[in-house]
């Protein structure tokens, strides 16, 4: 028995499930760009047409103290930009945050990357991931094929 052509619909998978969304670390303390922390991420269209793809990329650093992640704060805080028509198969966005060091030690650094999925002001699809190695496809990275779940930056 076949349903009819009107019946026949197939759903798109939920984009906060796919494996094509993810964050990394693609800059971290180079020569090129020292005592800076660069995030990328990846987000895939649902195909809707008046549905738009935004991220938010907030840096959060590690409290030796407590060994608990703590938000660097507005410094480290993209706000929500605009990434693309959720028409496009695929979307990268990024930036790059400018970290103090300490006088001695070290600080790690991390990002929480929030994905939104809208059409107009309503939220359609939301996700959140922390960086993570393993993109080496991320643009812009340094050097070239950098990816990394975390940054350590020395003074």
């Amino acid at each position: 028995m076949s349903l009819p052509l009107a019946l026949a619909v197939v759903a798109l998978a939920s984009p906060v499930a796919s494996p094509k969304l993810w964050a990394t670390v693609n800059v971290c303390d180079t020569a090129a760009h020292p005592d800076t922390i660069g995030v990328r991420a990846q987000m895939p269209g649902t195909g809707h047409r008046g549905q738009r793809m935004y991220m938010r990329i907030q840096v959060e650093y590690l409290d030796a103290a407590t060994n608990a992640w703590r938000p660097v704060g507005t410094q480290g805080d993209s706000f929500r930009f605009y990434v693309g028509a959720a028409t496009h198969k695929l979307r990268q966005g990024g930036m790059s945050f400018a970290y103090n060091p300490p006088a001695s030690g070290s600080t790690m650094l991390r990002a929480n990357v929030t994905f939104e999925w809208r059409r107009g002001s309503r939220v359609v699809y939301q996700a959140q991931k922390y960086t993570e190695a393993g993109h080496a496809d991320a643009a812009q990275a340094d050097p070239p094929g950098f990816s990394a779940a975390a940054c350590e930056i020395r003074p």
